[in-house]
C-alpha cells in the first residue's frame, strides 16, 4: 500500500523547514541543498505500511492464497473491459455516431490550436486592432445556446443522424476553407463563429447519442476510447502537417488540409447515411410482396 501522498509530503516539507533553521552553512554550500533532496526523497517513497500487506491479505479470514494475492485479477479485468468494448462497438449506431466523434474532434482541436496563428497572417495584431478574445466569446455563447436549441429539434436519429453528420461537416468544411482562403479577418471572425457553433451542437447530440446506446456502467470505457483515438489521431495530423521534421506547412496550407479533413469525414457519412437510408427503405417494401404472395 503506497501511503507517498499528502502526509508524506508534510513530512518532506517538516523535515526541510527543521534543515533550514538549523544550517549554518553558507548558501552556496552543497550540503543544505543534497541534504534536502536526500529527505524529500527518503519521506516521500517510506511506505510503513507495506511490510504488512501481503501477511495481512494471506490471513484465514480473507481466504486468499499466495498465487492468488501475487496475481491479481488483472486479467479478469482486462477480459471483462475487452468484452464490454465488443459489446459496445458491435452496435451500428453507437459505432456510427463514435466514430464521428473520434474524427471530428480530432479536426476541432487542430483548428482551434491554431486559429490564432492564421488570424495573425491575416491581420498582424502590430498593425491594427484585434478582436480575437471577443470573437472567441461569441463563439463560445453561440454554442451554448446552440446546445439549449438541442432539445427542440425534432428528427429521427437512427434514420437521419449519418446524413445530418454529413451536411453538418460539410458545412464546417466549408466553414474552415473559407476562413483560410477569403483573406478578410471579419470573414475569419464569422467563419470561426459558424465553425464552432455547428460543432458545439453536433457534439452534444453525438454525446446523447452515443449515451442512450449505452449502459452507465460503460459510459466511461466508450468516451475515454473515443477520446484517446481522437488525440491519436490529432497527434499524427501534428506530426505530419505542422512538425518541421515531416512537411512543416505553412498555416494557410494546414487549413486547407483541416477543410478537406472535414470534407473527406461528409463524404463518409454522407455514402454512410445514402446505404442506411436505402436499407430501410428496402424493409418497408419487402413485406409488401410477402403478403401478395402468401394471398394468392
Amino acid at each position: 500500500m503506497d501511503v507517498s501522498g499528502p502526509v508524506s509530503r508534510r513530512a518532506a516539507a517538516a523535515a526541510a523547514t527543521m534543515l533550514l533553521r538549523t544550517a549554518r552553512v553558507p548558501r552556496e554550500c552543497w550540503f543544505l541543498p543534497t541534504a534536502l533532496l536526500c529527505a524529500y526523497g527518503f519521506f516521500a517513497s517510506l511506505r510503513p505500511s507495506e511490510p504488512f500487506l501481503t501477511p495481512y491479505l494471506l490471513e484465514t479470514r480473507e481466504n486468499l492464497t499466495e498465487r492468488q494475492e501475487a496475481k491479481p485479477d488483472r486479467l479478469l479485468v482486462l477480459k471483462v473491459l475487452w468484452n464490454d468494448f465488443l459489446i459496445c462497438y458491435s452496435s451500428r449506431p453507437l459505432l456510427c455516431w463514435s466514430v464521428w466523434w473520434a474524427l471530428s474532434t480530432c479536426g476541432y482541436f487542430q483548428v482551434i490550436n491554431y486559429t490564432q496563428g492564421l488570424w495573425e497572417t491575416v491581420m498582424p495584431s502590430r498593425h491594427a486592432a484585434i478582436y480575437n478574445g471577443g470573437v472567441e466569446a461569441v463563439s463560445t455563447l453561440l454554442g451554448a445556446i446552440a446546445v439549449f436549441a438541442v432539445g427542440y429539434i425534432k428528427i429521427s436519429w437512427s434514420t437521419w443522424g449519418e446524413m445530418t453528420l454529413s451536411l453538418c461537416s460539410f458545412l464546417i468544411a466549408a466553414a474552415v476553407y473559407v476562413m483560410d482562403t477569403v483573406g478578410n479577418i471579419w470573414a475569419c471572425y464569422a467563419s470561426y463563429v459558424i465553425f464552432r457553433t455547428i460543432y458545439t451542437l453536433l457534439i452534444t447530440i453525438a454525446t446523447f447519442q452515443i449515451a442512450a446506446n449505452l449502459s452507465m456502467e460503460r459510459y466511461a470505457l466508450v468516451f475515454g476510447v473515443n477520446t484517446f483515438i481522437a488525440l491519436a489521431l490529432q497527434t499524427v495530423l501534428t506530426l505530419i502537417v505542422v512538425d518541421a521534421s515531416v512537411l512543416g506547412l505553412e498555416i494557410t496550407v494546414q487549413f486547407l488540409i483541416y477543410a478537406c479533413y472535414f470534407a473527406l469525414i461528409a463524404v463518409v457519412f454522407l455514402i454512410g447515411g445514402a446505404v442506411s437510408i436505402a436499407k430501410k427503405c428496402r424493409k418497408q417494401e419487402d413485406p409488401e410482396p410477402s403478403s401478395q404472395v402468401t394471398t394468392s
